[in-house]
């Protein structure tokens, strides 16, 4: 069970270009939304379409990867740890974010089929 804690996988679509970039100490992280859907029939039939947006993120070689392979529009399975933040911005506010530091992806269609 220890290696159910905190995991999330999830297929959806790039709905936008990675953003890469290189911090001051060398790291490098990219950084992509993922839309996943989920359609339900309600009482009366009808089937109800949602749609959820993620925040992802990638470090280093991987990102590296993630920029190389994945485009807006591609479709993706990516699997990775939920990372929760509370912090307070430069206008005193409280703000909370949460992300999907991605550990693997796979493309499923895009440039280039690609494990990571």
């Amino acid at each position: 069970m220890q290696a159910l804690m905190n995991s999330v996988r999830l297929i959806g679509n790039v709905g936008t270009e990675p953003e890469l970039r290189e911090l001051s100490e060398g790291k490098k992280i990219a950084k992509i939304r993922l839309a996943t859907n989920e359609r339900v029939r309600t009482k009366e039939g009808l089937i109800s379409e949602s749609t959820q947006w993620h925040n992802l993120v990638a470090w280093d070689a991987l990102a590296d990867v993630m920029v190389k392979y994945v485009a807006k529009g591609s479709k993706v399975a990516v699997e990775g740890r939920l990372n929760h933040q509370v912090y307070t911005d430069s206008e005193g506010q409280r703000r909370e974010r949460s992300e999907i530091v991605v550990s693997s992806f796979l493309t499923i269609d895009g440039k280039k089929p690609e494990i990571a």
